[in-house]
């Protein structure tokens, strides 16, 4: 059983949105069977660092469309975006420094964050973008 599953809970309706966080469920995924497995670090900070790269591609998406379409959150939409890639950057420069590891908690933050941010923030979206670009 995975890590994280995709469920139909998780749709926000606009299919471009939709099928990176399929691809990030799918990363968090692949970065918890390396450390699981007990991968070595070179595998594991090479899932790490797709998970972040991906993760920022995703935003920028989000946030290209919700600046094109006028979404009224826009502001509180990338705060959110903004605390994820700062609780990221933190443990990054820790791990850099030898004072954390990937662990359950980190991972756990990684599946909670992402769950929490599509059901409430993502989903709220999802109306609004489906409307102005006629979906």
């Amino acid at each position: 059983m995975p890590f994280m599953e995709w469920s139909e809970k998780l749709v926000t309706g606009v299919k471009e949105c939709d099928d990176q966080h399929k691809k990030l469920v799918s990363l968090i995924n692949e970065l918890y069977d390396a450390m699981k497995q007990g991968k070595g670090k070179e595998v594991i900070d090479k899932a790490l660092d797709e998970l972040v790269k991906y993760a920022g591609y995703h935003f920028t998406t989000e946030e290209t469309l919700m600046s094109k379409y006028g979404y009224p959150e826009l502001a509180a939409h990338k705060r959110e975006h903004e605390y994820f890639k700062n609780k990221i950057k933190e443990f990054l420069d820790k791990k850099a420094k030898g004072e954390v590891t990937l662990s359950v908690e980190v991972m756990s933050f990684l599946k909670d964050w992402l769950i929490k941010h599509i059901m409430g923030t993502d989903k709220k979206y999802g109306p609004f973008l489906k409307e102005k670009m006629g979906k």
